[in-house]
Order: structure tokens, then sequence, then C-alpha cells
């Protein structure tokens, strides 16, 4: 369910948003990261994921994003996936505005693939990192880090 901007507005402004990271390997082990062109955490580089949206189980919104953000039409499920943890992410900023927070609930769950992957909207460019490279790398958001 999409909410119109003015809703939307009003609940980042005094509610939590619960979302799905994927964290996404490839057979090296290395880590999908997607240069964010929206607000929050615009411009870092971040994991794929998004929010959960009213009425929608866990198990459909990780099959939609897995779709959505990576371009995999099927075969990969919640039950396939490796659950990290539930984390939380505080952003200054919102989509709309500067003077709004954000206040995320976050999901994390571990994925392998071995499809290419499709470039979504929500991201100008994609890289793949090791652990290490994107630790040291400061154009990669705090939040994304917590994850390793």
């Amino acid at each position: 369910m999409w909410l119109p901007n003015e809703t939307f507005k009003s609940v980042i402004q005094h509610t939590p948003l619960i979302s799905i990271d994927l964290i996404v390997r490839n057979e090296q082990g290395e880590v999908l990261l997607g240069n964010r062109v929206n607000a929050p955490a615009k411009g870092y580089w971040f994991v794929p994921g998004g929010r959960v949206r009213k009425n929608e189980t866990l198990d459909n919104a990780f099959v939609r994003l897995v779709r959505e953000e990576l371009g995999i039409e099927s075969g990969v499920t919640r039950a396939d996936a490796k659950f990290l943890g539930v984390f939380e992410h505080f952003y200054d900023d919102c989509v709309f505005e500067k003077n709004i927070s954000t206040h995320y609930i976050v999901l994390g769950y571990e994925i392998f693939v071995k499809n290419k992957i499709r470039k979504y909207k929500q991201h100008s460019a994609y890289i793949w990192e090791t652990e290490n490279q994107l630790k040291l790398n400061k154009e990669v958001n705090y939040f994304t880090k917590s994850y390793f």
C-alpha cells in the first residue's frame, strides 16, 4: 500500500518505519552496495532493501524487494536467507525534508546470488566490495557497516 506524500511525510515524522535490508553476497563473498539517489543516506553506498508495506507479510515483502531491488524474479525466499538480526537506523533527514528525522527498524537478511543484478531506480550505480573494503570506504554508510 502506497500513501500520498503528505500522509507518508506525517508517518515518517511520528513513527518508525519497518524495513528489510538485503546483505547480498556473490560467489566470491563480496557484498553488493548501491549508491543511493534519495534521502536519507543520499550519495552513500548502502545495501539494497526497502520498507515493508501495510498488510504485507514479511515473506511477501522479502520476495518483492529481491525482485524490485535486484531484478531476481523467483527462487529466493526469506527461508533461504540468513537472518542477521534487528537493527535501528536513525537519520536527521527524510526523503521529503532536511529537518524531519527518519527512524527505521530494520530486519537484516544475508543472501547469496549467482544471477546478474539489475540496476534499480533507488541507486545510481552498484559495486561489489569485500567486507574489509567496505569497512574502510568512507562513502559506505555507517549503518551498512554495522552489519559486519
